[in-house]
């Protein structure tokens, strides 16, 4: 179940990395936890102007965590409202399907062993 949960995160934020720059604005990187025990989503902007998304996700239900990462996105950005609101939307579009892409890691298979009977000793 873990390497599903990693996987959404990693690819919402390359969706959504994508996206904003496809649209015209800035592309943050994202991190998960926060730094900051207790908070859901804290952004940093270091001084060359990159911006760091940082949500929690564990413990969270899914639609919450890409909520707070396309928002991050959102102030990130900021955004006059009907910009936002437009920016919004596009990058739900563009994080549709995650959900049902995310498959759990499959087991290893089964193999067929022959019966104790069946093996040989070495001598």
């Amino acid at each position: 179940m873990r390497e599903r949960h990693v996987w959404r995160f990693a690819e919402a934020g390359r969706r959504l990395a994508s996206a904003a720059t496809a649209l015209g604005v800035q592309a943050p990187s994202f991190r998960t936890p926060p730094r900051v025990a207790g908070l859901d989503r804290t952004i940093r902007r270091a001084p060359g102007g990159s911006v760091l998304i940082s949500v929690r996700s564990r413990g969270r239900a899914w639609p919450a965590v890409l909520a707070d990462m396309i928002e991050g996105v959102v102030h990130a950005n900021d955004l006059a409202p009907r910009e936002a609101a437009r920016l919004r939307d596009e990058l739900w579009k563009a994080t549709e399907g995650i959900e049902a892409e995310a498959t759990p890691v499959a087991e290893s298979p089964s193999l067929p062993l022959p019966d104790t009977a069946e093996v040989q000793q070495a001598a």
